[in-house]
């Protein structure tokens, strides 16, 4: 492998590994477990940023793969860990789809964005359009996740991935600007303490974070 190649090669390994660690989230059954393939997602994440701030000669991607790493790798698993310990959530994850399923419907979705991205893409660079695919694909993922988990937590971790998503795109196109990936971050961020509250809000008044639980609660289940 030429050097030249190099920069190819190892955007590709960080991207797709992003990318499987969102398959390992849908596989994954136990609350504990999820938290920590997101901690690993959220440190590739991180890497990639810095060698793509190494790759595009801008030192601004450096700032943001540090934030990533203590956000995404540190900082929100362990809360989260925190979360899972206090409220004594030691079990499996409810599933409104199951595993197998899950699994192929995240294939077809994966084979979704590269349908999606690479016609669209045609005229800019092969390695800037193959990783616009692998960022929508975590994003598509990402939604899956929160649409087939009913744990409040597994939700949030599904929307904190589709966020790992838009930042990987962001830092794969060259010259986009470091505030509108700060903001997105920012933003998912807050939601994410939001929702935080929310699941301690369910956890207290019907003792379980299942949000299947609201729909009884609301009279939709008879």
């Amino acid at each position: 492998m030429s050097f030249g190649q190099l920069p190819y090669d190892l955007s590709h390994l960080l991207g797709g590994s992003v990318l499987l660690l969102s398959f390992l989230l849908l596989y994954q059954r136990r609350i504990g477990a999820v938290i920590n393939a997101f901690a690993t997602q959220g440190t590739l994440l991180a890497l990639a940023a810095a060698w793509q701030g190494w790759v595009q000669g801008a030192p601004g991607l450096y700032l943001t793969a540090l934030l990533a790493f203590a956000a995404k790798g540190v900082l929100i698993p362990l809360a989260l860990h925190h979360i899972v310990r206090r409220l004594d959530l030691h079990r499996t994850v409810e599933t409104a789809l199951s595993i197998g399923p899950s699994l192929m419907a995240g294939v077809a979705l994966v084979g979704l964005a590269i349908l999606a991205v690479l016609p669209a893409t045609e005229g800019a660079g092969a390695l800037a359009r193959e990783d616009l695919a692998l960022a929508l694909s975590v994003v598509l993922l990402g939604m899956l996740m929160m649409i087939t988990r009913r744990n409040a937590i597994s939700q949030v971790i599904g929307l904190l991935s589709l966020e790992n998503g838009l930042i990987l795109a962001a830092i794969g196109v060259a010259g986009m600007p470091l505030v509108v990936e700060l903001s997105t971050a920012a933003l998912v961020l807050m939601v994410a303490v939001v929702a935080a509250v929310f699941a301690f809000q369910i956890r207290e008044r019907f003792d379980t974070l299942d949000t299947a639980s609201l729909e009884e609660h609301r009279g939709e289940r008879r």
